[in-house]
């Protein structure tokens, strides 16, 4: 039996495709791998770009990707049957990071070692598998935490990219959604009904976080200035491309793609 894949609303959708645009994500012939946590916006994200996959004038291919680290209390394996009744390719990747982890780290956070595992497993299944991007699913709100925590803790102008090439050079990461908020991806799960597996890292959430302050900092400023992620965004924007990205842009105004990338932006409008 094959599940139905869920259309994501538009307002969504056109964040998504001006992205694509902006920052020439998605080219005619990708294969893309999707990091899927069982968070909100992963799978936010899978329905995404499942919808873009049948709807774009660009063929590409599409595949998920779950690392379980073995976690006790975070069992994603739930997201096995509901990516085989998606009919999306699927992979699904162990290690016991938390346990190499006590071994292991010196002087840097749980957080951070497990990010760059699974980074590593991310890569050597892309490679493996043959696909040569692979997709992040963090949001505007994600950026505008890691600027602040750039800046207030690092003392660096700084924040994810949008679109890089890693070190290797044969692997290109993305993230699309880039200009959606978090109550988006929020609001479009629950409505959904998608299987978001509760707290994606239950070591993350076990005591404050850097991170969670600059959320409770940015939701406090934005009650009273409405527009704070809009200029944030504006402010962020030449940090979140890369070298390369910028090189190719600078000639450009921003938001100016070519006619394969702005036609994946406009779909959303045509429907």
């Amino acid at each position: 039996m094959t599940r139905m894949l869920v259309r994501p609303p538009k307002s969504i959708l056109r964040g998504v495709g001006r992205a694509i645009a902006d920052y020439d994500m998605i080219r005619d012939g990708d294969r893309l791998l999707l990091g899927v946590s069982g968070g909100k916006d992963s799978l936010s994200l899978l329905h995404i770009l499942a919808h873009l996959k049948r709807h774009a004038p660009i063929h590409f291919d599409l595949a998920a990707l779950t690392v379980d680290p073995l976690i006790p209390g975070f069992d994603p394996s739930i997201l096995k049957p509901y990516l085989a009744e998606l009919d999306i390719p699927y992979f699904y990747r162990t290690q016991p990071i938390m346990e190499e982890a006590q071994q292991n780290i010196k002087g840097s956070s749980f957080c951070a070692y497990c990010s760059r595992i699974k980074r590593g497993i991310m890569y050597t299944t892309a490679r493996r598998e043959g696909y040569n991007v692979l997709v992040l699913a963090q949001h505007l709100d994600d950026l505008a935490e890691s600027f602040l925590m750039s800046a207030f803790h690092g003392g660096r102008l700084n924040t994810m990219k949008a679109h890089y090439t890693n070190d290797a050079g044969d692997v290109r990461v993305i993230r699309p959604l880039v200009y959606v908020r978090e109550r988006q991806t929020a609001a479009f799960a629950q409505e959904a009904e998608l299987p978001v597996v509760p707290d994606s890292c239950p070591a993350c959430f076990s005591k404050p976080t850097q991170r969670m302050h600059m959320k409770e900092l940015l939701a406090a400023q934005e009650r009273d200035y409405k527009n704070v992620f809009q200029n944030l965004l504006h402010t962020m924007r030449p940090l979140m491309r890369s070298d390369t990205a910028y090189a190719i842009s600078a000639a450009k105004p921003f938001g100016a793609a070519n006619t394969q990338q702005k036609e994946v932006a406009e779909v959303v409008d045509d429907e």
